[in-house]
């Protein structure tokens, strides 16, 4: 199979993981299957009065970052969260890792980060272009340079549960 279809496939299913995983604590939750701008999964309570918008990315564990993308930069509101999945490969010995952001945290530190990048020279004193899209986010044990790590996001379902009840 090749890297960009495997890539493609696992980032599907780390939807369907992280769905899976909010119906199992009770909540409903819909894959959007790419119909919804910025939203992978629409979680809602049991009474469908309050909504919680989801984004996926997906990692492999073991990995030193994950890539976001520019969008991580803008704040969606209290009520969109991104998750982080790591989702090992077959047959890889590891266990799913599941880090809950709140969207505001995620723009700040992926702004923060990619502000920083981008006025640091690169490893040959080159200026880096700022112009690109990628946006990466370092994964535990690795912090970023401002002391920033997702420690403190790792299966914080309970940040969702809190805008649903």
């Amino acid at each position: 199979m090749k890297k960009s279809a495997d890539k493609s496939h696992r980032g599907n299913a780390s939807q369907f993981f992280v769905a899976g995983e909010l119906c199992r604590r009770g909540w409903m939750a819909v894959v959007t299957m790419g119909n919804c701008p910025n939203t992978d999964i629409l979680v809602s309570n049991k009474e469908g009065t309050k909504f919680v918008h989801i984004q996926v990315k997906t990692f492999v564990p073991g990995n030193k970052t994950c890539s976001v993308g520019k969008k991580a930069e803008r704040d969606f509101g209290a009520s969109f969260f991104w998750v982080l999945a790591g989702i090992p490969e077959r047959g890889q010995a590891a266990d799913f890792i599941y880090y809950v952001v709140p969207s505001s945290e995620m723009s700040a530190q992926v702004s923060r980060g990619f502000k920083a990048w981008a006025d640091a020279p690169g490893m040959k004193g080159q200026a880096h272009d700022a112009s690109t899209t990628v946006r990466t986010i370092a994964l535990p044990p690795r912090i970023d340079g401002f002391n920033w790590t997702l420690d403190q996001y790792a299966d914080r379902w309970d940040l969702i549960e809190a805008r649903l009840t």
